[in-house]
């Protein structure tokens, strides 16, 4: 359970910073290069691949050099993370609103 957690940590970390979450929102439509990825930051490149490298390093996209390319693409197997835990907080929210209305519509009743 803590390694999930540290997992899940260091996803959120990583997308919680604009810039990697502009570079998560492209590749959403496709691979791209490091190149092509870059000219949309305002940010020098070596600045760029600090980035890069967040989200390589928490799983959430791969890289493939082919010569002088860098490719990148999403690893969405690692976005499943996300969406088991936001299905999990969904459920007990529900489940405490449903709760919740349940105490009020009881107490209505029975004044």
């Amino acid at each position: 359970m803590a390694q999930y957690s540290a997992v899940l940590d260091g996803v959120f970390i990583a997308l919680a910073d604009p810039t990697r979450r502009a570079v998560v929102r492209r590749l959403g439509r496709g691979p791209a290069s490091v190149g092509d990825l870059a000219s949309e930051a305002p940010m020098t490149l070596p600045s760029f691949m600090k980035h890069v490298r967040m989200l390589e390093s928490n799983g959430l996209i791969r890289t493939a050099k082919s010569g002088r390319v860098r490719t990148c693409e999403l690893n969405r197997e690692r976005f499943a993370l996300v969406e088991d835990w936001l299905a999990e907080q969904r459920r007990i929210w529900t489940d405490r609103t449903d709760r919740l209305e349940r105490f009020v519509t009881t107490t209505e009743e029975n004044p």
